[in-house]
């Protein structure tokens, strides 16, 4: 059960409670919350109050979400960008607005429901009914590649080289403004914002410890195009760390107060390189790839691939040059 408390701010007077809810909270719908509001989850200054109860600032709201509680989730004939498969992992490169596994208010359209159409009963069961298959995860609005396991032994196997930061994942982004230096590393802490509770922060007191390295690939004008290399992976680490150092990352409406015109529907940033130890022997032939392969000599093979530029970032580039 997630109990949280946040004030009202100035800038969300006279709205309805359950828009509120669902802009702090963008992982549930606006229903979920009312049906949460229904059943006296919810509580604004200590009393109960309707899902169209205009707030006013400085009101304090209280927030209970009970636990997710297991589901059916259906298989859905979505079709996936694969750019490697064998009979052990699944790498997809992940459209924009899709979310990677269904939480409440939303069971139906995300990535998971479509790996368990193509995959039938090959994913793995660690993580329980509700995320078959997903061992790290990216966000809605965030396109590129992910891997997927396929059975149990592959899942152990790619969390460690998670947990062991053997996980080589390179990111694109296009950062609002002028980045000065050619490359650095940003190391800062990243908890719950104090105040706004739908953002995450730069929090060293309470947060968790975050390394993100960069470099600059090419500057035009207002805009940088940049790499991003994760040591660690806290939630929304790139939009935060750039946005810390007033570069925000471009059509990110959660982290940019730039006034500067905005071409993008969505954050500027791709899932674009990854590189690790695939978890079976070298005998085991690929049946769909784009990736290069290496074996070494303890007969581990890794692999390496791309994930193709998604068009928003191609049309971007096509209006700068």
């Amino acid at each position: 059960m997630q109990e949280e408390s946040f004030e009202v701010q100035y800038t969300q007077e006279g709205e309805r409670l359950d828009k509120v809810l669902s802009e702090i909270y963008p992982d549930f719908s606006r229903s979920f919350f009312q049906k949460l509001i229904k059943d006296k989850q919810i509580q604004v200054n200590g009393a109960v109050q309707k899902a169209s109860y205009p707030v006013h600032t400085e009101d304090l709201i209280r927030v209970t979400i009970p636990d997710a509680v297991e589901t059916t989730i259906e298989p859905e004939n979505i079709p996936l960008d694969i750019l490697y498969e064998d009979n052990d992992v699944l790498i997809v490169n992940k459209p924009k607005g899709m979310v990677v596994h269904p939480s409440a208010g939303h069971y139906s359209g995300t990535l998971v429901n479509a790996i368990m159409y193509h995959c039938k009963d090959s994913l793995s069961g660690i993580n329980g009914q509700i995320r078959p298959g997903i061992v790290h995860r990216i966000d809605m609005d965030t396109t590129g590649s992910l891997i997927v396991c396929k059975n149990d032994e592959s899942h152990v196997n790619i969390a460690e080289q998670i947990k062991e930061h053997t996980v080589n994942r390179i990111y694109v982004g296009i950062v609002c403004g002028n980045v000065t230096e050619d490359e650095g590393t940003i190391e800062g802490a990243i908890g719950r914002h104090p105040v706004d509770r739908k953002k995450m922060a730069v929090n060293e007191k309470n947060g968790k410890p975050a390394i993100t390295h960069y470099k600059v690939l090419e500057r035009f004008g207002n805009y940088t195009y940049m790499q991003f290399q994760l040591e660690t992976g806290r939630t929304h680490q790139i939009r935060v760390h750039m946005a810390s150092l007033g570069h925000p990352l471009l059509g990110d409406s959660l982290y940019c107060l730039s006034d500067i015109s905005n071409p993008f529907s969505r954050a500027a940033l791709h899932a674009w390189k990854l590189k690790f130890q695939l978890p079976f022997s070298i005998d085991e032939a690929a049946f769909d790839t784009r990736a290069s392969m290496h074996h070494d000599k303890n007969a581990k093979k890794e692999i390496s691939l791309e994930a193709p530029l998604p068009e928003d970032f191609k049309k971007f580039y096509e209006t700068i040059f």
